[in-house]
């Protein structure tokens, strides 16, 4: 057995330990998977984890939530989030991801309080951001700060890889499962994000898994124009879907007005690329409200 990846995971769980009463941001990916699993084993007073259902979730990652937080034995909350009725998330600049999670968090906030009784002590709010995330523009992150959301894997300084290999050692089924991003993240920034956007991409990447290609995004330009992104050793593949006229017709039945493949291959985070980044609006600079609760 890897000494070390003992030693990560017993200073996860003593870390975790200390809080006593967890609520999980919970997308049902590895690194939030890794941090249940890890509350799970710190034999808290309280944990449970809670999963946005929302129009940029795709269908198939709330069914991994769920069953994942059956496996590791969790308490599981499913609550819609409106961050796609916000202006400023529709707007799309490159603090997208920082409205999305104020909002995530505010919902965890609120619906926290019938699940728990009233008068039983602070919660603490967990989220799966491992160190890697620190590195990237995520703006995200910064919402969570705002909200005194605590990030134990990159507290800790655990990278992705070493995320996995700890998934691994608890024994996650999703342990290989690849990153999947909100489907907003597909949707170049200055592109409005609307409910109908949101919906052609997650069928555009449905059906190119149907068809074989599970790694994949479809990024959505200016003009309905889609962008498939794969790994190299599928372009071969999508050319062939292409050369049998399935693939543009495919997506022009989705909505789609131009169909592109990207030769560079998949790259996450691509789009970032084009950021030219913004100053967030003065309240959301300043400290917010603690998303720790009297439970």
């Amino acid at each position: 057995m890897n000494q070390s990846i003992e030693q990560d995971a017993k200073h996860l769980i003593a870390l975790l330990h200390g809080f006593r009463r967890v609520v999980i941001a919970f997308s049902g990916g590895v690194d939030s998977s890794v941090v249940a699993a890890a509350c799970q084993k710190a034999e808290l007073d309280f944990v449970c984890a809670v999963t946005a259902q929302s129009p940029s979730v795709p269908s198939w990652q709330l069914d991994t939530a769920a069953a994942v937080a059956a496996e590791i034995g969790l308490s599981h909350h499913v609550v819609p989030t409106a961050e796609v009725e916000r202006e400023d998330y529709q707007r799309n600049d490159s603090n997208r991801c920082f409205y999305c999670k104020d909002t995530l968090y505010a919902t965890i906030s609120q619906v926290i309080q019938g699940v728990v009784e009233s008068n039983s002590g602070d919660l603490t709010v967990v989220s799966g951001t491992n160190h890697d995330d620190l590195g990237d523009h995520r703006p995200g992150i910064t919402a969570g700060k705002r909200r005194n959301v605590v990030a134990p894997l990159a507290q800790l300084g655990i990278r992705k890889s070493r995320v996995r290999e700890l998934a691994r050692y608890f024994g996650l089924s999703n342990h290989d499962l690849p990153a999947s991003p909100c489907l907003a993240s597909r949707i170049a920034y200055g592109v409005e994000v609307t409910s109908q956007r949101l919906a052609q991409i997650e069928h555009a990447e449905a059906w190119l898994r149907s068809c074989g290609i599970a790694d994949c995004r479809v990024r959505l330009h200016h003009d309905g124009l889609a962008r498939i992104e794969v790994r190299n050793n599928l372009l071969e593949s999508i050319l062939r879907l292409d050369a049998e006229g399935q693939l543009v017709s495919q997506f022009q039945q989705l909505g789609f007005k131009y169909v592109t493949l990207d030769l560079e291959g998949f790259q996450s985070g691509k789009l970032n690329r084009a950021i030219v980044p913004l100053e967030l609006p003065k309240q959301f600079k300043e400290k917010g409200m603690a998303i720790n609760e009297q439970g």
